[in-house]
C-alpha cells in the first residue's frame, strides 16, 4: 500500500491526515498553539509553535505508514491565507506571525479604500481593501512601526516559511500569494503597483508557483524530526478555503460550498476570474485555469458558542443533565422561524465580507418584553445564517444560480441549524458525514502534481454519506421577510459602527 498526508495548518491547530493511495483515511493527528489577542486589535502567533505543530502532526501519522511494503507518495499542504512573519537577512524572524484575524491596519485600510489606487488594486488583485490582507499590514507597519520595517528584510505567510525551514527554499503558492493584494489575476506574478506602494521589493518576496509544484529534498534536521525519507515530495498545495472546496467535490462554477466553523465563508470555483463591481467578494486563484470567488465571514461558530455561555442558564443543564449546546438546540427548536419579531446582527468581531469593515459590532433589534433567552438563542442562530445568506445571494448574483449547495463545519452537528440554514438561503442544503475537508483538498492536489488523477474533482466515493435538507415552506416565507429587514437595518447601523468601536477601544484602554 502507499500513501498520501494532507495537513491543514490552520488557526488555532495544524492536523495532518494519512491517506491510502485512494484518499480513504487511515490515521490523522492534531496538535494546538496559543492565537495571542489584545484589545488593540492584536492577533499574532509563534511561528516556532506552528512549525513544531506541523513537524509533530506529519512525523505521528507518517509513523503509522507501513514504509517496508509501501511507499510515502507525496505530503500536500494547506494553510490559511493572509498570514505576515516578518524576516532578517537570514530569514530567522523577527516578529510573531501576524494572522488574518489582526485588525490592527484598520487605518491603513480606511485610507486606501478612499484613494484611487484601493479600486485599482482591488480590479487586479480580486483582494478586498481590508485590514486581514496583507497589503494592508504593510501599510500599517511602515507607518506605524518603521523601525521594525526597515529591519526585515523578507516577508513570508507561514507556509512559505515552513517550506523555508524544510527544503531552504523560499517559494509560496499561487493561491496564497493571490490572497495578499499583491499579486495580479492575469499575470499571477507580484502587482508592480501594489509593491510600490507597500514599500516592498519582489526580490524580499517569495517566488511564486503554481500549487501543484514539488518541493524536493528535505534539509537533514527537518527529515530527521519528520521520520520519512528524505526524498519526499511535499506539495506546495493551497489555502484552506480553496481546499475544502475541493475536498467536498464544489469544483464547479453551479455548486456552492458554505463552511460554518469558528467563523464561516461562501464560496464558488470558476474558470476565470470573476471580479465583483460592488467590492464585496474576493477572487483569488487557486491554480493555473481556476479560481475562487467568494466571501469569508469573521462571525460563525464563535458567535453561537458566545450565546450559548451566556443565554443558556446553568442550573437548567444541571437539571436537564445535558451539555449546554444539546439544551440550547432543543430550546432553539421550540422557537418559531423569526424568533417572535427578533433579530440579532452577529458583527461580535468585525465582519470581513460583505461588510468589509473591522469595526462592526453586534446588536439585537426589536428587542421588547416579550422576549426570552429562548428567543435570542434562536434569533443569535438564524442572525449567523442570514449574514451568510447575503454573501450566498452576492455569490449567485455575480456567478449564477448554483445546482446545490454543500455545507461544513461544526454547525453541522445541529440538526436545527441545519434545517434553518436550507430554510433561510431557500434551497436544498447537503451535509457530508464529517471529515477533514481542507486535509483531504490538500491529498487531492497532491495526486494531481503526481499525475494520479487528471483534475481536481474529488471522486464521489470519497465524499461519503451525504444529509440533504430542503426548504421548509412555511418557514422560507417568514425568512423573506425578515432577511431583507436585517439588510436594511444593518444599513442603518452602518454609519454608527466607527463611531461605537471608538467608544470601546478608549473606555478599554
Amino acid at each position: 500500500m502507499n500513501y498520501l498526508i494532507g495537513v491543514d495548518i490552520g488557526t488555532s491547530s495544524t492536523k495532518a491526515v494519512l491517506y491510502d493511495q485512494d484518499a480513504r483515511v487511515i490515521d490523522q493527528a492534531n496538535y494546538g498553539y496559543e492565537l495571542h489577542r489584545n484589545a488593540a486589535g492584536m492577533a499574532e502567533q509563534e511561528p516556532e509553535e506552528i512549525i513544531n505543530a506541523a513537524e509533530q502532526a506529519i512525523h505521528d501519522v507518517a509513523a503509522k505508514a507501513n514504509l517496508s511494503k509501501g511507499k510515502l507518495l507525496a505530503v500536500s499542504i494547506s494553510s490559511a491565507n493572509q498570514s505576515l512573519l516578518l524576516l532578517d537577512k537570514n530569514k530567522k524572524p523577527i516578529s510573531r506571525l501576524i494572522t488574518w484575524a489582526d485588525s490592527r491596519a484598520q487605518r491603513a485600510a480606511d485610507n486606501l479604500k478612499m484613494m484611487t489606487e484601493g479600486q485599482q488594486l482591488y480590479m487586479k488583485t480580486g483582494t478586498p481593501v481590508h485590514p486581514m490582507s496583507t497589503l494592508t499590514k504593510l501599510l500599517w507597519l511602515k507607518k506605524d512601526e518603521p523601525e521594525l520595517f526597515s529591519r526585515t528584510a523578507y516577508f513570508a505567510d507561514i507556509k512559505a516559511y515552513l517550506f523555508y525551514r524544510l527544503f531552504n527554499e523560499f517559494k509560496v503558492d499561487m493561491s496564497i500569494a493571490s490572497s495578499t493584494g499583491l499579486m495580479n489575476l492575469k499575470t499571477c506574478q507580484w502587482d508592480d503597483q501594489a509593491l510600490t506602494l507597500a514599500g516592498v521589493t519582489k526580490d524580499q518576496l517569495p517566488e511564486i508557483v503554481d500549487g501543484i509544484t514539488q518541493a524536493h529534498g528535505l534539509v537533514p534536521e527537518a527529515q530527521e524530526k519528520l521520520g520519512i525519507p528524505a526524498d519526499t515530495p511535499f506539495v506546495y498545495g493551497a489555502y484552506d478555503g480553496a481546499l475544502s472546496n475541493i475536498g467536498v467535490g464544489a469544483t464547479k462554477q453551479n455548486t456552492v460550498a458554505i463552511t460554518i466553523g469558528t467563523s464561516a465563508a461562501v464560496r464558488v470555483v470558476t474558470d476565470h476570474p470573476v471580479i465583483d463591481p460592488e467590492r464585496r467578494l474576493f477572487c483569488y486563484a487557486i491554480s493555473k485555469g481556476q479560481w475562487v470567488v467568494g466571501g469569508p465571514l469573521n462571525n460563525g461558530g464563535d458567535v453561537y458558542q458566545w450565546a450559548v455561555e451566556h443565554l443558556v442558564d446553568s442550573s437548567a443543564v444541571k437539571n436537564e443533565n445535558v451539555d449546554p449546546y444539546t439544551l440550547a438546540n432543543h430550546v432553539i427548536e421550540g422557537v418559531p422561524a423569526g424568533a417572535h419579531g427578533l433579530l440579532f446582527h452577529p458583527f461580535l468581531g468585525g465582519e470581513r465580507a460583505p461588510l468589509w469593515n473591522a469595526k462592526a459590532r453586534g446588536s439585537f433589534f426589536g428587542l421588547s418584553q416579550i422576549h426570552t433567552r429562548a428567543d435570542m438563542l434562536r434569533a443569535v442562530m438564524e442572525g449567523i445564517s442570514m449574514n451568510i445568506a447575503t454573501v450566498f445571494q452576492a455569490v449567485r448574483a455575480l456567478v449564477g444560480e448554483p445546482a446545490s449547495v454543500t455545507a461544513t463545519g461544526g454547525f453541522a452537528r445541529s440538526e436545527v441549524w441545519r434545517q434553518m440554514l436550507a430554510d433561510i438561503l431557500n434551497c436544498p442544503v447537503n451535509i457530508p458525514d464529517s471529515f477533514e475537508s481542507g486535509c483531504l483538498g490538500a491529498a487531492i492536489m497532491g495526486m494531481k502534481s503526481l499525475g494520479m488523477i487528471d483534475s481536481l474533482e474529488i471522486p464521489k466515493q470519497l465524499i461519503g454519506n451525504v444529509s440533504s435538507y430542503q426548504p421548509d415552506p412555511a418557514a422560507v416565507k417568514v425568512y423573506q421577510r425578515y432577511t431583507p429587514l436585517f439588510k436594511q437595518v444593518e444599513e442603518m447601523l452602518s454609519p454608527a459602527y466607527s463611531e461605537i468601536a471608538n467608544l470601546q477601544e478608549r473606555q478599554n484602554k
